[in-house]
């Protein structure tokens, strides 16, 4: 059960630490995952470069790897990146972009899993059934499954390869194979603005960076997420307002806004 004496606990850590959150990203959502970031009071670095991939992440807080425009160059600096934080024991996010929609992004996440062990998975229902189960087939980038529909799948893939493991949909699970926390905050025009759940992975990183236990850490991200996307699409008028709003509110956000919006 979500303490939310922690959760706020955790906003303030991120905001008073501003950890060194190190993303290599697609390029569709760089400036989006970096300004959610700053909002939230963490510092973000984008990185890819083979040559200094290592380096930064021996230097950063968190990692998030986010496999959302592979190239094959991109790929090598994520699986080096991804072991250099192994070897620090910094937590290491993955955000599965599109796996199952191709052989190649199936085949590059199974790899990113078995040689940097992420602390937290992070994907949509389809995503994560297809990390779970090789046959399944998801439609680009897009769910076509609930979020309830992949939790077996999701409790699968934390058993097997020791992360949390994160499912964002209406209601978001968070599973560590055994426990399951929910989140029901959130709203559906966030589904029309591109790299929601890109800056989700994101603000996960930002959380695990300053609490270790990243099943709180995750489910605490993803409530901040979701308070934040409610609030924001209450004022707004579409998906381009939307973007805007939740940079706001994410900034402001505080104490009050949580204990008056959280839906447990």
């Amino acid at each position: 059960m979500t303490n939310i004496d922690n959760l706020i606990r955790d906003l303030n850590r991120v905001r008073e630490k501003s950890p060194l959150v190190h993303n290599i990203t697609n390029y569709v959502v760089m400036n989006n995952t970096a300004n959610a970031l700053l909002a939230i009071g963490a510092s973000p670095v984008m990185a890819h470069a083979t040559d200094e991939v290592a380096e930064m992440a021996g230097i950063a807080s968190s990692l998030v790897i986010n496999i959302g425009t592979l190239d094959a160059e991109w790929v090598k600096g994520m699986l080096i990146a991804g072991k250099a934080a192994l070897e620090k024991k910094i937590p290491v996010v993955l955000d599965p972009v599109g796996a199952g929609a191709t052989s190649y992004r199936s085949k590059v996440c199974t790899r990113i899993i078995e040689e940097c062990k992420p602390s937290v998975i992070r994907g949509n229902a389809s995503e994560i059934i297809a990390l779970s189960n090789a046959n399944a087939q998801t439609k680009g980038v897009d769910s076509t499954n609930s979020s309830e529909a992949a939790l077996n799948s999701a409790k699968a893939l934390a058993d097997k390869t020791g992360a949390i493991v994160v499912i964002s949909g209406e209601t978001d699970y968070i599973t560590d194979g055994n426990t399951v926390e929910t989140v029901k905050n959130g709203n559906k025009m966030m589904t029309r603005v591109t790299g929601m759940g890109c800056t989700a992975s994101a603000l996960v990183g930002a959380f695990t960076a300053i609490n270790p236990n990243f099943l709180e850490a995750a489910t605490n991200a993803m409530f901040i997420m979701g308070i934040t996307g409610e609030i924001a699409a209450a004022s707004s008028k579409g998906n381009g307002s939307l973007q805007l709003n939740f940079l706001d509110i994410l900034f402001n956000i505080d104490e009050r806004n949580i204990r008056k919006n959280i839906r447990l």
